[in-house]
């Protein structure tokens, strides 16, 4: 049985590799480890066939190293530790360190992570992760600090050209047939910068047609995916659109549009982490100090989905969202950071008035830091008038309170604290 094209087509040096010259491009920082022969433990983020395992496979193959790989679906800590005392019997003093590349490590459990850590510390492996998610949020910090993570980005249309023009050039199959591309936009459009995708596309269309003269345009290629409009493409453009739509459906307080966005997600195998995080994010940036309460129940959200999983997740995914939508709305906190990063843009590094400043030292108090602060808990109403800005913006005002009951109280407060001026 012959292997499929994208693993026919899968590149073994780096001279072979197709996109992401940002990192292993002519004098690259990732190339320039790789032909160094030192090469830190690593994280690749980024989506589907960009060249993660691949970029993998070549490191290893370029060091000489042993390559041992563990998918995170089916792997547990028990498998991680096996692989770890066969590295540690394979490691000679003058050879690299085996590596072990686990494939979708934002799946390793707390505990399997863990598992890894002195491992990677003591050098027994270098440890090269695959992630299609934030490792920020997925991979524990212990584990994160000891790795470097690099972003892959969705290649470019140049780049599925020369990886088009390679397949039906250089495969021992498709350079044997008379192959002509008359049209590209389906096929590029379908590929949404994955490689594999695109490859795949390029063997199905070939498969379907009879003899060796074979002609790729549009229509062909969009009738032999049979692409359904409905379906949802968690890899692709729709992913993107459908979660624009729940998030822009929960912002405008439409809680059927939100939960039927949602159920698209669901039944689409939406990773549910995924739409949890954006959750949190919208009860921020969209709900915010009208209903502080809407960032704790969304991060309570996302507590709950690791404890309870799939698929009674999707209940707490709906209730949680169904509570956003209905929520009153405000984005004056999301206004007010953006208008004080303007300000730090424009006006620098201003100096921290001298009486806010932290003195431990005899010098910086002899250098009167810390003069006249005034604590506000020794006054009435634990509220003191003082200066808190630097002198050159102390007049400035960032956040504007919002027409809702929530933040009516805080406006109220801060009037008779600070009368006019805030």
């Amino acid at each position: 049985m012959n292997p499929p094209l994208a693993e026919r087509m899968r590149p073994q040096n780096l001279d072979e590799f197709i996109g992401q010259e940002h990192l292993v491009g002519k004098g690259a920082v990732l190339r320039k480890m790789i032909d160094s022969g030192r090469v830190p433990s690593l994280i690749f983020w980024g989506p589907p066939g960009v060249g993660k395992t691949t970029l993998a496979h070549i490191i290893a193959n370029t060091l000489h190293a042993p390559f041992y790989k563990l998918s995170a679906i089916n792997s547990g800590v028990k498998d991680v530790r096996d692989v770890i005392e066969k590295a540690k019997s394979e490691r000679f003093f003058d050879a690299a360190s085996p590596i072990l590349f686990i494939d979708e490590i934002h799946r390793f459990s707390k505990s399997q992570q863990d598992s890894l850590l002195n491992a990677v510390e003591t050098g027994v492996v270098t440890l090269i992760g695959a992630t299609t998610e934030n490792p920020s949020f997925e991979v524990i910090r212990p584990l994160l600090s000891r790795c470097q993570v690099y972003v892959l980005k969705p290649l470019e249309r140049k780049d599925l050209e020369i990886l088009l023009r390679r397949a039906l050039t250089e495969d021992i199959f498709l350079k044997e047939k008379e192959i002509e591309v008359k049209e590209t936009n389906a096929l590029f459009r379908f590929a949404g910068g994955d490689a594999r995708k695109l490859l795949n596309i390029i063997e199905l269309v070939v498969i379907a047609e009879n003899g060796n003269k074979i002609v790729i345009t549009d229509d062909s290629v969009t009738n032999r995916i049979q692409e359904n409009p409905a379906a949802y493409d968690k890899d692709g453009e729709m992913h993107y659109d459908i979660i624009s739509a729940f998030i822009k459906s929960i912002r405008g307080s439409d809680p059927d549009a939100a939960i039927y966005w949602l159920a698209r997600m669901v039944a689409g195998g939406e990773d549910p982490a995924f739409i949890a995080r954006r959750l949190v994010i919208s009860a921020a940036e969209d709900i915010g100090l009208a209903n502080p309460n809407a960032l704790l129940l969304a991060n309570v959200c996302f507590d709950a989905l690791q404890k309870i999983g799939w698929p009674e997740g999707r209940i707490i995914l709906a209730e949680t969202t169904i509570y956003l939508a209905t929520s009153p709305k405000s984005n004056s906190a999301y206004l007010a950071i953006d208008k004080a990063l303007d300000e730090v843009a424009r006006s620098g590094n201003l100096p921290v008035p001298l009486h806010l400043r932290n003195a431990p030292t005899a010098l910086m108090k002899e250098l009167d830091y810390g003069k006249d602060y005034k604590y506000p808990h020794d006054f009435e109403d634990h509220f003191v008038e003082q200066d808190y800005l630097p002198r050159e913006i102390k007049s400035r005002r960032f956040w504007e309170p919002q027409d809702n009951p929530s933040e009516a109280k805080l406006k109220a407060r801060m009037k008779k604290l600070w009368g006019n001026k805030k």
